[in-house]
């Protein structure tokens, strides 16, 4: 595996995952116009979650490639990348097993936010978030959870509206599983850590 991490850790590949992350965040806000536009402003900042994760880790390559560690951005870049990420490939897969049909943009949405999942744990050994980075992580994603599903903000997938209440049963257990996995990899003692050079 330490071939892959020499990879990951090259600054060119920084810089491209930087390029790409960059504007996956861009058109992922944009994917979001419309129901951004039908959001209160109280609302804004919780209902973009796959563009917000991808942000946050933005803001960890950008620390990357000069050299430094920005732990909270860390923390909250591998449990909502891991979280967002697997989501939305369950619901579009979901959308999928329910009307029996996914369009090109479906597939897309699963490949790439399978990627952001994988990219915000691949990191893992660079990180070096503390325990109560980890817990702001925690009280951001649970807070978002409550926005989603107690005042109904999630991302618009109408034809999953019937399973509504199961979503948000599987979302919150999906949360809990992100910050056990972001503990596992990123927080616990003797874990497998790297220095980026």
């Amino acid at each position: 595996m330490m071939w892959v991490y020499s990879i990951l850790a090259n600054r060119s590949v920084l810089w491209l995952l930087l390029i790409t992350n960059f504007l996956g965040t861009i058109y992922a806000y944009y994917w979001y116009r419309y129901q951004l536009v039908e959001t209160p402003p109280i609302f804004l900042a919780f209902v973009p979650d796959s563009p917000t994760a991808c942000l946050f880790f933005v803001f960890v390559l950008v620390a990357f490639i000069l050299g430094k560690n920005w732990p909270l951005f860390e923390a909250l870049a591998m449990v909502t990348l891991f979280k967002y990420g697997i989501w939305a490939v369950v619901m579009n897969f979901l959308v999928l097993v329910v009307t029996g049909h996914l369009d090109w943009i479906g597939y897309m949405l699963m490949i790439s936010h399978g990627a952001m999942a994988l990219q915000g744990v691949l990191y893992a050994p660079f990180y070096r978030f503390k325990m109560w980075h980890l817990v702001v992580a925690g009280i951001w994603t649970l807070h978002n959870d409550v926005i989603d599903y107690v005042f109904f903000m999630l991302p618009q997938y109408h034809m999953l509206d019937d399973y509504i209440p199961q979503i948000g049963y599987f979302t919150f257990w999906l949360s809990m599983l992100s910050l056990g996995i972001a503990y596992y990899f990123g927080l616990r003692k003797n874990r497998f850590t790297l220095e980026l050079k």
